[in-house]
């Protein structure tokens, strides 16, 4: 068992005083400690996308926080000089900034505004403060990338195409009239996408534009569409990922990368097999190409793998045969023999090292810290240079704080050079976070879990308990700061999270554990996981609570199903039905094809099996129920299938939508205080002991 004091976590730093964006620790009258309120979320602040000058000398990176009055996540970029880690503003203003991405020669620096339209890509010159915008564009830019020579730039971009029409000729509408809206035609088989509605018609393309500014020239026109833009070398091709068969719409995960002839326009396969190839990097000097992807086996998980291979393509290489986790965030060394890569590894995010070998060795394994909400494993890094003179930049997972920048100089002890969040988090009492390692009660497994103990709370088997699961599932949960989890504990409940069979960063066996049995052996580990915490003599095992979003909406429902042990659960964006997942969520194609690997028609009874309906008969948990009104991942009728069973067989229920909140109802502040507080509500209307201490039901 390991426990993480309230200081910060416990990774070999130096600390940096900044006098720029230090905070005092002289108070004439200190406030007393106090809890983690609703109020407190919309304080917070922390850091992503660090970028490195290409001389060493300065990282830029974002510093986000929340805008209270627009009730969204908002950027500024500040810059910090690498020798002393002195931090000062760069890009402030009344929108949102962010992907900053240094010139090849430093002088300048690529950047993106969101000031109320279309985000604007825009090029600031470092030594004059000067700036202009690159284009007018229709549509956001995305992925953009410098050429080599920084004379121009590519990035992809959404362009409207032209769909089925089957109008005719209308009859005369008068001038002040007021007619319903067109009609919508719909030809293609995903129509609608979670966080974007109905789909215009259309597609991303390839672009590129002069960099000083100009007018954008598309090197692309495909009706599947082009993303992911990268440079070669020499500035003559720009390497590209993309979906050209047939019917890409039936085999979603499919991709390959070509080579795009910027003289001539003439497009190349790299790569050619079945499975998805991305994330193209280039070697210095142009002689390698490296990129993800894996062989597809219709699964529904696949480990992500690493491969190496000419700038031409052939046979490539497998770097990460002996690497049993995911990988992502690829580029090469400044030598071009090693590349460095993010690992998902047991709860941590790993920065690797992968040598032309495939050996792989650890840099540091605390990033992290960049999601919010919930406590999933996420956050970045960037790097320049080579031996004493690498720098790397990572934004720093911590149990107690929110991401901070982290930079070390070759093999120097790592700097925490930003405190963004001392001011308001040293005067809350923080709960303790507490690691367990569980074996499953189905097979022995072992299954790690994380445990907040608010202030106070003693072994004396009278406190609360929420099992907070994560969504997926092929996710992974780590032990970083989350203001849904700090919530919990400051209203009394011990929360326990937890990474079962299913989950990432356990190797490619845990995670396809569930292939096909999704849910099943992963509620046997979270009923562990909830007996390991009873057993620690903290909770009241008549006070136990469930709740979980996406994938934990599935298995808090079906938990209800299976055992009557919760004193009220709180579902959370479920799908509660694999035959209209199927046919009418947004990735419906990936669950026919890689999940149950059947139609609804050619396999009704498959799809009974796996679908939480099926245990609906069971439940007699009191349940709340809450989804997005704009969700198109997991759409409002999954969730209105579980309430209505529910409500039919008078079980006591709720059903909350958001109005339109997508699937990420925590994207807005208000949403993620509003989400917590509806659920910890629910969770005191049947809680069987009052506020004051009595058996409620006594009452």
């Amino acid at each position: 068992m390991r426990h993480f004091s309230s200081a910060l976590s416990a990774v070999l730093v130096v600390i940096v005083v900044n006098a720029t964006i230090g905070v005092s620790t002289t108070r004439s009258e200190p406030n007393p400690p106090r809890y983690f309120s609703a109020d407190d979320v919309f304080e917070l602040e922390w850091v992503r996308s660090p970028e490195i000058s290409p001389d060493g000398k300065h990282v830029v990176w974002v510093r986000s926080g929340y805008n209270r009055s627009a009730d969204r996540p908002q950027g500024a970029l500040w810059i910090t000089e690498v020798a002393t880690g002195i931090s000062q503003p760069l890009i402030t203003g009344q929108g949102s900034y962010y992907s900053p991405i240094f010139s090849p020669d430093g002088s300048r620096l690529l950047y993106l505004a969101a000031e109320g339209g279309v985000p604007e890509l825009r090029i600031h010159w470092l030594e004059s403060g000067r700036e202009t915008r690159v284009a007018q564009l229709e549509h956001p830019p995305k992925q953009v990338r410098w050429a080599p020579n920084g004379q121009q730039l590519a990035f992809a971009m959404f362009t409207p195409s032209n769909g089925l029409d089957l109008s005719r000729p209308k009859p005369r509408k008068p001038d002040d009239a007021d007619w319903a809206d067109p009609m919508r035609v719909i030809d293609d088989l995903v129509f609608r996408f979670d966080g974007r509605g109905f789909l215009e018609e259309g597609a991303d393309q390839i672009y590129i534009v002069p960099s000083h500014g100009g007018t954008p020239l598309a090197m692309t026109n495909s009706s599947n569409g082009f993303r992911e833009p990268v440079w070669s070398a020499d500035g003559k091709k720009l390497f590209v990922v993309g979906n050209e068969s047939a019917r890409p719409e039936m085999d979603p995960v499919e991709s390959e990368i070509y080579a795009i002839d910027l003289a001539s326009g003439s497009l190349q396969a790299i790569t050619d097999r079945d499975g998805p190839d991305r994330s193209p990097a280039v070697a210095p000097g142009g002689e390698r190409l490296a990129w993800l992807g894996y062989d597809d086996q219709r699964l529904s998980y696949q480990q992500t793998e690493l491969y190496v291979s000419g700038e031409d393509g052939g046979a490539p290489t497998l770097l990460t045969a002996n690497f049993d986790h995911d990988i992502s965030r690829i580029s090469w060394s400044a030598s071009g023999q090693t590349l460095f890569a993010q690992a998902l590894v047991e709860g941590q995010i790993h920065l690797i090292e992968i040598t032309l070998q495939g050996d792989v060795s650890t840099i540091t394994s605390d990033i992290g810290g960049t999601s919010l909400g919930r406590p999933y494993g996420a956050g970045d890094h960037a790097v320049r240079g080579e031996g004493s003179d690498r720098v790397i930049a990572w934004t720093q997972a911590n149990t107690h704080r929110p991401a901070e920048l982290v930079i070390q100089i070759g093999d120097e002890i790592p700097r925490v050079v930003t405190d963004l969040n001392t001011d308001l988090l040293d005067r809350i009492l923080l709960p303790e976070i507490v690691e367990l390692q569980v074996p499953s009660r189905l097979d022995g497994l072992n299954i790690e879990a994380w445990v907040a103990i608010p202030e106070g709370v003693k072994a004396d088997g009278t406190a609360p308990l929420i099992l907070e699961i994560h969504g997926g599932p092929f996710a992974m949960y780590a032990s970083s700061f989350a203001a849904e989890i700090q919530r919990y504990a400051a209203e009394g409940y011990v929360t326990v999270w937890a990474n079962p069979r299913g989950s990432t960063g356990y190797g490619q066996d845990f995670a396809k554990a569930i292939d096909q049995a999704y849910p099943g052996p992963d509620h046997e580990d979270l009923m562990s996981v909830v007996d390991a915490v009873i057993a620690q003599g903290w909770v009241d095992p008549e006070r136990l609570f469930i709740t979980g979003g996406s994938g934990g909406g599935v298995l808090s429902a079906y938990a209800t199903g299976m055992t009557d042990r919760f004193a009220a659960a709180a579902v959370i964006k479920p799908v509660i039905n694999w035959f209209t997942m199927a046919l009418a969520g947004d990735i419906g194609v990936m669950v026919s094809r890689h999940w149950i690997r059947s139609s609804p028609w050619e396999n009704p009874q498959k799809y009974f099996d796996l679908s939480p309906i099926r245990v609906v008969g069971n439940v007699k948990t009191p349940t709340l129920v809450m989804v997005g009104e704009e969700d198109w991942r997991t759409p409002t009728w999954e969730a209105e299938q579980w309430y209505t069973a529910l409500k039919m067989q008078d079980v006591p229920t709720a059903y909350v939508r958001v109005p339109k909140a997508s699937h990420s109802i925590a994207a807005r502040p208000s949403n993620l205080v509003g989400k917590v507080d509806t659920i910890m509500a629910w969770f005191a209307r049947f809680d069987p002991v009052a506020p004051d201490g009595t058996n409620a039901q006594q009452d």
